[in-house]
This record gives C-alpha cells, sequence and structure tokens, in this order.
C-alpha cells in the first residue's frame, strides 16, 4: 500500500470519527447541554440505532465531491465550499434516510450536526495546512538566533532569509509556492513595494517595509541573504532601477519573468531565474505586427543565409512560428548547422527545415540551391563580421561580405524571390574597420540592385535593416566577459568611454522581420536601440551579477582600442536622415548618392573587380575600399 492510499484511509478513519462525535454533540447542543434529559436521551437511542447507515451516507457525501482528491497543502476558498456542501447533502441525506424509515429527529439537529461537521472536517484539513506552512524553517524569528527555524527548537539548520519586491498577486504565489515546497529552506522575512498605501501594512502575512529605496536598509536591518523581484508586469525600465538598487547590496538576486514570457506557464517560484544582464538595459518587449508578418511568411519558403550562426540561427526559430511550408538554412559550418536542425526537429516537427552547406559565395552551388527551392523571401545574415580579425583578413572580408551577398541578391531576383532583406551593422556608418566598411559596401550593392530591379519591373523587393550589438550573439562582448569572470579575471575593457548599442537577439531578429514586411524595395531600415551603454559599466554590472565585487574579486583592466575599433558607434549617416514608419523602433534613413568609386565599381563589375585585388597587398586593398566607401577611415 502506497503512502498517499494510506494517508486518505486514515483520513477517512478521522472524518467518520469526527462525524460520529458530532452528531452527538449537535444532539447535546439542540436539547442544552443536558445529558439527563429524557428527550436527549431517547432521540440518542434512535441515533445510536441509526449510526451506521449516517456515516455510510456522510462519507459517501465527502467521496462524491472529491474531498480526497484535493491537495490540502493548498487549500483555499474552493475547498472550503466543496467540505460545506459535502456537509449539508450528507446531512440532507440522512435527513431522507430518517423520513424514509419512518425515524425522525428534531430537524435543528440536522442544521446544528451540519455546522459542525464542517467546522471539524474542514478544520482538521486547514489545520492541516497551516502547520505545513508554518512549520517550514524559520518562519517565526526567535530573539539571538535569526537564522533559525521553529521546526525543532535547538536545531541548528539553517535557511535563507529573503526580501521580496512586489506585494502584488505574483508576490503572493511567490510566497505560497516557497511555503509549500518541499526541502526550500527560504523564508520570505519582508516585503518591498512602492505603492505608499501598502507600506506598513501586511500583504500575504508579511510586513511592507519601505519602497525601493528601502532596500539597502531592508538588507542590513533583516539580515536578508536573497532578493526576489516579483513585479512580472513592471516595465523594464522599472526593473532596471530596482535591479541597479539591489545590486549594490551583496545580496543574491532573483528575478520573475516578465507576462509576456510567463503567458503560458503558470507564475510559481520555479519560474525565478538569475538576472541577466539583459535585465539591466531597460529594454521593453517589442510588439510586431502579427498580421503583416504572417501575410509573407505563411505558407511560404523562407532561405535563411548563415543560419547556423546566433541571429540566423534565432531568424530560423521565428520564422518558424508564422508557419512557412519550409524553411531552407543555409551555412558554412556544419556543427552549428546540425544543431539548429536536431533542436529545429524538436520543436517544431510540422516543420519542414531543410539543411544547406555552402558558402554563399559559390556561385554554382547558391544557384543549385535556389533552383531547387525557390524560396520566396531570403534572409541574408551570412557573413564575417569580426572586426580585429578581418582588419587582417580584407580581401576575405570583401569576397565573403560583398560578393556572397551580391550573388544571393542577383540569384533572388533571378528566381523570382519576394523579398530580399540584407542583415547589415551600425559599423557600416562611417566605417573605421575593414568589416564595417564592407557591410557598407553590400548596403550600397542592395540599394543600386533595388532601383534597377524596380527600372526592370522585378517583383523582388530588396532591404537592408542595420542594428548594432546583439547581447550573447557569437564573438560578441557579453560571452568574453562572462568567460573571463569565470577564469577569475581580469575583464578586459579596450576603453574606459567606449560605448555601444545593445540589443537582445529575439529582439533584434523580430525587427528585422517586422521590418521585411514593410519593405517596397531599397531601404535601409535602422532599427531603435534605446541608450548607447558604456562598456565599462557593463563590465561592472556583469562583475556584480556573479556575486563578486569590482577590485576585490574580479580587476577590470583597460587594453586600449583595437584595431578598426570606434570609441563610439553611430546608426545613421549624417546625410541620411531619417524618416519614421508605421512601427515605433523602426526608421528608414534616406537614399544617398552613391560614390564616383562605387559606380565605377558597378561599371567594371564586383566580381571581376575583387578578383583583380588576389595578389594586391593589404595597403592596395584598402586604397580600393576608400574609392568605394569615401568616409572608410580604417588602415
Amino acid at each position: 500500500m502506497t503512502n498517499h492510499r494510506l494517508k486518505i484511509i486514515l483520513l477517512a478513519a478521522l472524518d467518520l470519527i469526527c462525524i460520529a462525535i458530532m452528531s452527538i454533540l449537535a444532539l447535546l447542543v439542540r436539547f442544552e447541554l443536558d445529558p439527563d434529559n429524557v428527550q436527549f436521551i431517547s432521540y440518542l437511542s434512535v441515533l445510536l440505532d441509526n449510526w451506521a447507515w449516517m456515516l455510510l451516507i456522510k462519507e459517501a457525501s465527502l467521496i462524491l465531491f472529491g474531498i480526497y482528491r484535493s491537495l490540502w497543502r493548498y487549500a483555499g476558498s474552493d475547498e472550503l465550499l466543496k467540505v460545506f456542501v459535502a456537509c449539508v447533502v450528507g446531512n440532507m441525506g440522512f435527513l431522507t434516510y430518517m423520513a424514509m424509515t419512518q425515524q425522525s429527529m428534531p430537524r435543528s439537529f440536522y442544521i446544528i450536526c451540519t455546522f459542525l461537521d464542517v467546522v471539524l472536517i474542514g478544520g482538521i484539513r486547514f489545520l492541516y495546512r497551516y502547520v505545513r506552512e508554518y512549520r517550514y524553517p524559520g518562519y517565526f524569528t526567535l530573539p539571538g538566533s535569526k537564522h533559525r527555524g521553529l521546526a525543532g527548537l535547538g536545531s541548528d539548520r539553517e535557511y535563507t532569509r529573503v526580501l521580496l519586491v512586489g506585494a502584488g498577486n505574483a508576490a503572493g504565489t511567490v510566497i505560497k509556492e516557497i511555503r509549500n515546497a518541499e526541502g526550500d529552506d527560504r523564508r520570505i522575512v519582508a516585503l518591498i513595494d512602492d505603492d505608499k498605501a501598502k507600506i506598513g501594512r501586511t500583504a500575504h502575512g508579511i510586513k511592507v517595509v519601505g519602497n525601493r529605496d528601502y532596500i539597502p536598509k531592508a538588507v542590513e536591518k533583516y539580515d536578508i541573504d536573497e532578493i526576489v523581484v516579483a513585479i512580472p508586469s513592471a516595465p523594464k525600465k522599472v526593473i532596471s532601477e530596482i535591479l541597479e538598487i539591489c545590486h549594490q547590496t551583496k545580496c543574491k538576486v532573483k528575478i520573475m519573468p516578465s507576462l509576456i514570457d510567463l503567458i503560458d506557464n503558470k507564475i510559481s517560484v520555479k519560474a525565478l531565474r538569475d538576472v541577466e544582464i539583459e535585465d539591466l538595459l531597460g529594454r521593453d518587449q517589442v510588439e510586431v505586427d502579427l498580421k503583416s508578418i504572417t501575410g509573407y511568411l505563411s505558407g511560404h519558403v523562407v532561405m535563411v543565409t548563415g543560419g547556423g550562426g546566433s541571429i540566423g540561427s534565432e531568424l530560423v526559430r521565428q520564422v518558424a512560428g508564422f508557419g512557412p511550408r519550409r524553411i531552407v538554412v543555409v551555412d558554412i559550418y556544419e556543427n552549428s548547422t546540425f544543431e539548429l536542425g536536431q533542436e529545429m526537429r524538436k520543436k517544431f516537427p510540422d516543420t519542414d527545415v531543410e539543411l544547406c552547406i555552402a558558402s554563399v559565395r559559390d556561385r554554382a552551388l547558391m544557384e543549385e540551391i535556389f533552383v531547387k527551392y525557390k524560396p520566396h523571401v531570403v534572409f541574408h545574415a551570412a557573413a564575417h563580421k569580426h572586426v580585429p580579425l578581418m582588419e587582417d583578413a580584407a580581401k576575405e572580408a570583401l569576397l565573403n561580405n560583398c560578393l556572397g551577398t551580391d550573388i544571393c541578391m542577383e540569384l533572388a531576383e533571378k528566381y523570382r524571390a519576394e523579398k530580399f532583406v540584407l542583415i547589415s551593422t551600425d559599423k557600416a556608418v562611417n566605417p573605421t574597420s575593414v568589416m564595417g566598411a564592407s557591410k557598407r559596401i553590400c548596403e550600397m550593392l542592395m540599394q543600386a540592385r533595388a532601383a534597377a530591379a524596380l527600372s526592370r519591373g522585378s517583383s523582388t523587393e530588396f532591404c537592408a535593416v542595420r542594428f548594432g550589438n546583439v547581447l550573447g550573439s557569437n564573438g560578441s562582448v557579453i560571452p568574453i566577459f562572462r568567460r573571463q569572470i569565470a577564469a577569475g579575471g581580469p575583464v578586459t575593457v579596450t576603453h574606459k568611454d567606449i560605448t555601444r548599442y545593445f540589443m537582445t537577439i529575439p529582439e533584434a531578429v523580430q525587427l528585422v522581420i517586422q521590418a521585411g514586411a514593410m519593405a517596397s524595395g531599397g531601404e535601409i531600415f535602422i532599427l531603435d536601440m534605446g541608450e548607447p551603454v558604456k562598456i565599462m559599466d557593463l563590465a561592472e554590472k556583469m562583475i556584480r551579477l556573479s556575486g563578486l565585487e569590482v577590485g576585490k574579486d574580479i580587476d577590470i583592466q583597460v587594453t586600449g582600442l583595437r584595431p578598426g575599433e570606434k570609441l563610439y558607434e553611430e546608426l545613421l549617416l549624417s546625410e541620411e536622415g531619417i524618416r519614421e514608419t508605421q512601427h515605433g523602433k523602426i526608421f528608414v534613413g534616406h537614399p544617398i548618392e552613391f560614390s564616383d568609386g562605387f559606380i565605377r565599381l558597378q561599371e567594371a563589375g564586383l566580381e571581376e573587380s575583387l578578383a583583380a585585388l588576389t595578389d594586391k597587398g593589404d595597403e592596395e586593398v584598402r586604397s580600393f575600399i576608400k574609392e568605394i566607401v569615401p568616409n572608410y577611415t580604417g588602415g
């Protein structure tokens, strides 16, 4: 016999004992607690003669209403209502039985008996719940033993003292979950809330001790070990400000995900997670026009070049959610492509995902892929993007980024793709690096082809999307900092004043997909990246997120700007200007005139011009780039 079944049997036996005792007590109350009363003795004899039937009928009612199926550790008003209805029905059933057998009991007996049954049967269960809740480590604080629980006086069991930020519904759920969780050694000792009306009052049995500014004092006063932020509906900016205050303390900080992340899941203590650097950026969730996106992706063949990379793979994941007929993933790197394929088969088993290992600058192989799949939409994310590496591989950057882009655009138009979306970068603006200059050439190639396609009456729409750094992408600063912190430091920053724009990968990809829906031909869409972030501040925040102190546990070392690296990034050329779109986070840069060098490049042919660089040295390659992109200042 299982422990669960044994518990039910014991509880049912306890209920029967309670029902039997309450029936006698109800009759005694009816006769003013006078056991010598003649009528009491007479009715008691009738009751005892029918005791077995009464117990059977009432127990059947408890079973019928699922009293033994409820989890009484989570008992609430619904369970209490069940007990009430079961007791009413049980006593009415006994009344009916007595009437059918032409026996009688005082009418008030049934009313009193119902009341006593509810009090005792319900009381036992709620007592069980509260004993479970209040016995968890440290619910009560004893003077001189801040970290000891009352679950066994004299016990040396340690527990974690928690400060909960938020006193709303989500906080209430967290409190209940922590109290009921098996083996959880946390105790919530105080609440923080910015609502002035709540300060000084209790919520969920715990006092609200102050607003967000009081957090550092509360940590000291209540000897806090861990802070939990449980306000999932708050804007990201508010969360960021609260987390900044929390990280002034030395406490471990956990956060409840945003409501957008919890749509399909019940809020629970299991959803608490460590604070990520994204939480500190203060960026609100991107909203997209699902109708316009679905219109150009649903039921279509979508190709993603560079699909195994950080941006490309997220494009594949998000595109899959819009019901495409097929997704064609093109990448030169087999390992990341294979892993993405495995992931997609598991998460989207009904989506046809084709994996193609190919270089975008291999015209013959790319044409085979276009002929076979004839994509309606092409997201071109394939590129060499590592700035310092490309400084030493300028010809490779031009071949892969520029020639690869031109080949894909030519094939997209030849095989009548509806849209071609080029993934560009803020480093293309006034470039100081070969990589940035190569991406600026890609943008110009796209605009030139878009204009030519329009004049030819082509149905293919070309556009580019320009944005800054994405958090956690391959080669970005975040993974580098994480590895450096894990190794014990130092964390290296190239300049104390260097700034960058940051965006999360999912957010960037959502806006790329949205921009694709808005394209009509030749636009360079510019994503709103928010405020630029100082990399020095980012390094300090990441060290604190790891529970360490700057200068004490981990040092920050300034190493100097690397070749091709800018101090400040830009998203717009001064001559481009900007135009708003219907989407608040997407803008369009006005087209600018092509340089004479770019016009000569088109006349000579890109492939032929790049082939002529094969035997050229670094200086000649950079001079070639300078002719095409006059505002390139690298070299």
